[in-house]
């Protein structure tokens, strides 16, 4: 079996991608798969060069650990559902959705599944009439909506704070994400084959879990014994599964949310291409049931090719 591990691209994210696909090149050959790593650059924006690469490795599936755009929004998953190559992962509309948190929210919405009250904005509405638009209250949460890894998350605690924030998220997306913040208990849960795994708690050292809390070992911590109530541990998986249902994802995905001291379980987001470095939460959560991460990421070729057999 000889597997393309496709890593790098040009998302704000390609350094943790480097790092995601660097791991899971080292984890798939401890497996015995034979993996090779495939750097995508800038030039595979041009889709008849990235076909052509991607033939001449003659794999047998492709793992995808690009992160951020084009590898994580259903833009690559469409193409190679085009070039009939199996992948890794959940299908090109599933990714679109959950890569756009606007789009995820009104799904999440249509669902009944609780999520912080939030509002979009366009880079095309004025300036003048943004804190217009916004109607939630302080503090809130602003993001770009189709960008991973925190990066361009402000947390607005003045008002005076967020024109500054919205020009923050509106340089990595066209649309920037104005979301209530709920003040509680951040959670995951990753989802395997249709199986939960165990929720984890975050603690980060910083003011919220940002790209350092994230990348950086020692600047959080992750706990197999949330302080949350038993109640609240069993909705946060319902919920994580539900919303995962709702975008139609496949295979492997992982649910952020956060558990507020009073009411239900909200959810943040769902990755469906979930981090795969040393710090990531998704492998550390299957270790957690006794999977290693070379057996985790051959299972998930295995879904991959299966899959492909389906088609």
């Amino acid at each position: 079996m000889k597997v393309g591990v496709l890593m790098g691209g040009w998302s704000p994210e390609r350094k943790v991608s480097l790092m995601s696909g660097k791991n899971v090149v080292e984890g798939l050959r401890r497996a015995g798969v034979k993996a090779v790593p495939f750097l995508v650059t800038g030039a595979d924006k041009n889709e008849k060069r990235l076909e052509k690469r991607l033939r001449a490795g003659r794999f047998d599936a492709v793992f995808i650990a690009l992160h951020g755009g084009f590898g994580e929004d259903g833009t690559l998953q469409a193409l190679l559902d085009k070039w009939g190559i199996a992948y890794t992962g959940s299908g090109a509309l599933a990714c679109g959705l959950a890569m756009h948190k606007g789009c995820s929210k009104l799904v999440f919405e249509a669902n009944k599944i609780p999520t912080a009250s939030w509002h979009a904005l366009h880079k095309s509405i004025e300036k003048s009439k943004w804190l217009k638009e916004i109607k939630l209250g302080l503090p809130l949460v602003v993001k770009p909506a189709d960008v991973g890894s925190a990066i361009g998350v402000t947390i607005v605690k003045k008002k005076n704070e967020l024109v500054k924030a919205i020009q923050t998220a509106f340089r990595y997306s066209q649309w920037a994400i104005v979301e209530k913040f709920i003040k509680g208990v951040e959670v995951t849960v990753g989802v395997l084959d249709k199986n939960v795994l165990p929720i984890i708690e975050i603690v980060p050292r910083n003011e919220f879990y940002d790209f350092d809390a994230k990348y950086t070992p020692g600047h959080s911590k992750h706990s197999f014994e949330p302080r949350i109530s038993s109640w609240a541990v069993k909705k946060a998986k319902a919920y994580a599964v539900l919303a995962g249902n709702a975008l139609g994802c496949e295979d492997f995905y992982r649910v952020d949310l956060i558990v507020p001291k009073r009411g239900e379980p909200q959810v943040l987001e769902v990755n469906t291409v979930p981090g795969m470095t040393s710090t990531s939460l998704f492998p550390e959560a299957a270790k957690g049931v006794g999977i290693s991460f070379p057996r985790l990421l051959k299972a998930l070729v295995v879904m991959a090719l299966k899959k492909k057999r389906k088609g």
